[in-house]
């Protein structure tokens, strides 16, 4: 290969240095005025052009600096033209030239400078040049001829308005010119694929691509004239442009031209033209790219359509949705050994372009994730990334489209689609759909939606088959947690009933979350639930004789049920802080029973669960502040409980810990607002004690440090 290719460059330099020398002796004889030896020099210039040694790429330089060259002197023969030598012996005397190539190409040069002296129509001229320029067919020195044809021309074209139109002339015979230089040089492209030893396949690939704008430029040109309307795009350019794609059996043409055609021609013309667009697709060959051409299509249809509303009834009149979606069908059926991925992308850009054209039809987004589900069921589980990439892009066009997710819980197929994740994209999709209702605050007010919804982003409340935690990183399990335990203020109705039947929704979901999930969704459902209980306080009394089926009572019941759960975990002192919440509400409620129920709960947590010492002093604050503040209690109830604290507050490990638990417990017999509270000589008692518990710690202290470390105590105690 690198022998070759130094062969290259040494061919090329000869290449150049002959057609440099050449061209030399041709500016001689063009300042002498010697037309005969400039067309000598001229024509052996351009016989460097016959060499089959050079790759296309290699090539093109040296068809460059000849180019370079022609234009000298067809600003030449221009000036001949003037000075009233006749263009027509001209364009006879170059034919005189020893070698076709080189005849051909100052054919053309002068054919170039005869159509704008308007001595001939120039239709009649570009025929005669196409037709010549079949001498040669050898395929890259055929190709580069039949570009400097499209070069020399593109601005002579008999087009609408512009001058070479004539009397005879019409743009019918700049579309005929067009597609039949554009036919040849396809021909000449295809055929380069089969020239030389199988074994060069791919380097024959690699040069063909590097040629493919020569051909495409063809189509350019036609895209930009004034004279191609819809009508003769439609008769007579596309079927001729899909006849020579069909017919030329290549892969690589196909893709190329087909995206070519996609992008050269008009929106408006691809919207009318639909159906025979599409009836070529599955006529190309089974190894095209079919999925990337038709996504390229649906996409600039998609842009078309968002471009402005005038538009979207021609959408509906040719009805565009049918046409691509059962293309879209034929072009998988057709094609068996398609990858997963490439259906996926097919309906991914179908759905995006129906969210465009057609965003009320919300049967039509169903329609196309049901088709979807169709074909994954054949495949099982996905397992490439690239596929699931692509279906959480189709799951999250509708959520970014309608930024709402009680619109996307009506598309039946959504969740089924949803099921063909594995377990960690499932999560990623869920975590996306939580991230959609946060940003919109779209809250969803039945539990009907509720439950629809927790369906959608079932693989962040349970563990799916198969699912290890051990894969997910604590910090990504929490975050994931938090999302869910954030969405819970979003599951909100103001009527009393339903708001309840969404907690109770919700708790059976939480519920079958496992141990280790429970500690961040259970405290957002209880706070939701005592939100319910606090609204629900200033009605209870309206509700005589029968009971309210929305009722705080049967709300703590379930709250009690619910906090139990955490003892699986366990996650006692959780339970506990929870426990004195619910305490709380009931005391506001006026609920007696119910809030010595929570309390007791707590104490026996405190007894039985909490041994860590800190935990103790932690817990057994909030115990103490807790109760300081309920009212709700008959004397018996409060004593029993206040007893309870100051026994626990004497039984902690560390003595200072001990002093500070005394000392806040004598807070108990004293609370300002309540008169019935007020026994100076239980607050002294407490007092003294903590003293004597001081004392206690100073002695301990100078017998462990030799110094006086409490002292603070005191002062606390002075405070107090």
């Amino acid at each position: 290969m690198v022998e070759r290719a130094e062969d290259e460059e040494k061919w090329l330099a000869a290449g150049i240095a002959g057609l440099q020398q050449n061209a030399f002796y041709m500016h001689r004889a063009l300042d002498s005025n010697n037309l005969r030896d400039a067309l000598k020099y001229s024509a052996q210039m351009l016989s460097e052009l016959r060499t089959s040694r050079l790759s296309p790429h290699k090539y093109y330089e040296l068809y460059m600096r000849a180019f370079d060259e022609l234009r000298k002197l067809e600003m030449f023969f221009k000036e001949e033209a003037r000075r009233g030598c006749s263009i027509i012996d001209l364009y006879e005397l170059v034919q005189h030239a020893g070698n076709i190539l080189p005849r051909l190409y100052l054919l053309c040069t002068v054919g170039s400078v005869y159509i704008k002296s308007k001595e001939a129509p120039a239709k009649d001229v570009l025929k005669d040049l196409v037709e010549m320029c079949r001498g040669i067919q050898h395929p890259v020195r055929g190709l580069f001829l039949r570009s400097y044809l499209s070069q020399v021309s593109r601005d002579k074209l008999p087009d609408i308005g512009s001058e070479y139109e004539g009397d005879a002339d019409t743009v019918v015979d700049a579309v005929e010119f067009l597609l039949q230089n554009f036919t040849e040089m396809n021909k000449l492209w295809v055929r380069m694929q089969h020239q030389g030893p199988a074994r060069e396949k791919e380097k024959r690939e690699k040069e063909r691509s590097e040629l493919r704008d020569l051909v495409g430029k063809n189509l350019h040109v036609l895209g930009q004239l004034e004279g191609v309307d819809l009508d003769m795009y439609k008769e007579t350019v596309l079927p001729r442009v899909l006849e020579q794609v069909v017919n030329c059996k290549d892969e690589i043409a196909q893709f190329y031209l087909m995206d070519c055609i996609i992008q050269v021609f008009p929106d408006e013309y691809h919207l009318q033209t639909l159906e025979t667009l599409l009836g070529a697709c599955p006529q190309l060959q089974p190894s095209v790219d079919i999925k990337t051409v038709l996504s390229q299509l649906m996409e600039r249809l998609s842009n078309y359509a968002a471009s402005s509303a005038e538009v979207l009834p021609e959408f509906l009149q040719v009805e565009a949705f049918s046409k691509l979606s059962n293309a879209i069908w034929k072009v998988i059926e057709a094609q068996v050994d398609m990858p997963i991925f490439g259906a996926v992308t097919l309906y991914s850009s179908l759905l995006t372009f129906t969210l465009h054209v057609h965003p009320d039809r919300l049967d039509y987004v169903d329609q196309v994730l049901g088709a979807c589900v169709t074909k994954l069921s054949s495949a099982g589980k996905l397992e490439d990334s690239k596929s699931t990439k692509q279906i959480v892009a189709l799951l999250s066009a509708p959520l970014e489209k309608y930024n709402d997710i009680v619109t996307v819980l009506k598309l039946s197929n959504y969740p089924r689609v949803m099921e063909y994740l594995d377990n960690r994209t499932n999560k990623v999709m869920a975590i996306v759909i939580i991230q959609s209702i946060m940003k919109n605050k779209t809250c969803i007010a039945t539990a009907e939606k509720v439950e629809a919804l927790f369906e959608l982003i079932k693989g962040l409340i349970k563990d799916l088959d198969g699912d290890l935690h051990d894969e997910l990183d604590d910090e990504d399990f929490k975050e994931e947690q938090n999302s869910v335990a954030r969405l819970i203020q979003m599951l909100y109705s103001d009527d009393p009933d339903e708001m309840l039947q969404i907690i109770c929704a919700v708790r059976k979901h939480f519920l079958t979350g496992g141990p280790q999930r429970l500690p961040y969704t259970i405290p957002p459902l209880v706070f939701s639930s005592l939100k319910l209980i606090r609204k629900l306080q200033g009605q209870d009394e309206n509700v005589v004789g029968e009971e309210a089926s929305a009722s705080p009572k049967k709300i703590f019941q379930l709250l009690n049920q619910t906090i139990e759960a955490l003892s699986v975990v366990p996650a006692s002192e959780l339970a506990l802080r929870l426990y004195l919440q619910c305490a709380e509400a009931a005391n506001d409620c006026d609920l007696e029973p119910v809030a010595y129920e929570f309390f007791t709960q707590a104490y026996i947590l405190y007894e039985e669960e909490i041994a860590d010492s800190k935990a103790q002093v932690t817990a057994l604050h909030l115990i103490v502040g807790t109760l300081q503040r309920m009212h709700v209690f008959g004397v018996e109830n409060r004593d029993t409980l206040t007893h309870k604290a100051t026994g626990y507050s004497a039984k902690l490990l560390k003595k200072p810990d001990q002093c500070r638990a005394v000392y806040a417990c004598s807070h108990l017999f004293w609370v300002d607002d309540q008169d019935s509270i007020r026994d100076g000589e239980r607050v002294l008692l407490c007092l003294k004690r903590a003293l004597r518990i001081a004392n206690a710690a100073q002695q301990m202290a100078n017998v462990t440090r030799g110094s006086s470390g409490s002292a603070t105590l005191f002062v606390e105690i002075l405070n107090k």
